[in-house]
């Protein structure tokens, strides 16, 4: 995988591609059920303890529906079960189940020989300094500006309305 881009964004996109396509073909290996992206990035954030679905959704920046179908298709398969939430009743919130937790240890175990085999590709220096980059606070996101708050796409609405 060589991206030839100017673009940080595209090289990210493609190095979590690799991490997680990597880890998902060897899941299926140890006969663990095959995830679709969406189910893996949910798996990530319970992974990070965030479980409860609204969080999750507003995390992906996806509905509400979307998670819980996703979240729903895991439980089926009993990967996740729902509990109440132990600070609000009212919420439901996503745990392993013995089987999910035992897909979470191996998992780790993949991603720690998936981190090896990435240093022996790029250099050990080169994985230890994205570990740094990235564990790095990069504080809040930004707004970049482009001019006054909507013109940009004004102009190209305008544009396609009148060729209409």
């Amino acid at each position: 995988m060589i991206m030839n881009s100017d673009y940080l964004i595209v090289p990210l996109l493609a190095g979590f591609e690799w991490f997680d396509e990597s880890l998902q073909m060897s899941l299926r290996e140890a006969g663990w059920p095959h995830l679709t992206r969406p189910e893996s990035m949910v798996m990530m954030h319970v992974q990070m303890n965030v479980v409860r679905p609204a969080d999750i959704a507003r995390s992906l920046r996806l509905t509400r529906q979307a998670v819980h179908s996703t979240i729903n298709s895991l439980v089926e398969r009993g990967v996740f079960e729902m509990a109440d939430d132990p600070t609000d009743g009212r919420i439901r919130i996503v745990q392993l189940t013995p089987m999910g937790k035992a897909m979470r240890q191996d998992a780790q175990k993949i991603v720690a020989e998936l981190t090896e085999e990435l240093g022996r590709r790029v250099g050990a220096k080169r994985v230890k300094a994205l570990r740094e980059a990235f564990g790095s606070d990069w504080g809040a996101p930004i707004l970049c500006s482009l001019g006054e708050p909507g013109e940009r796409a004004a102009d190209f609405r305008q544009a396609a309305n009148k060729n209409q």
